[in-house]
């Protein structure tokens, strides 16, 4: 798979912001995404994140460069904090970046 010139690669945000946490989707969607997302930027929060599909629902990976970034967001929004390597893959794809 080709990304587009400049886009961030999967390993480069597992890189530089390695204290992730993970919430369904359906907590993070339509007005609750605009409070997320204003309370997330001001911390080290990557451009952009990760998703993955857990038992049938979808959940959106929030990256951060800083532990206690992290772990702020989680004691805010909850989820679960998890490390880039134990983070469930698309189904199908294969395991490169």
């Amino acid at each position: 798979m080709s990304r587009r010139k400049g886009e961030l690669s999967k390993f480069r945000i597992d890189e530089e912001w390695p204290f992730q946490v993970s919430l369904p989707s359906r907590l993070t969607v339509g007005p609750a995404y605009v409070m997320v997302r204003m309370f997330a930027e001001k911390l080290s929060l990557a451009p952009r994140g990760h998703s993955f599909v857990r038992d049938g629902e979808y959940w959106s990976t929030w990256c951060f460069a800083k532990r206690e970034d992290a772990e702020a967001f989680q004691a805010k929004f909850g989820g679960e904090i998890i490390a880039p390597k134990d983070r469930p893959r698309w189904p199908g794809r294969d395991r490169r970046r």
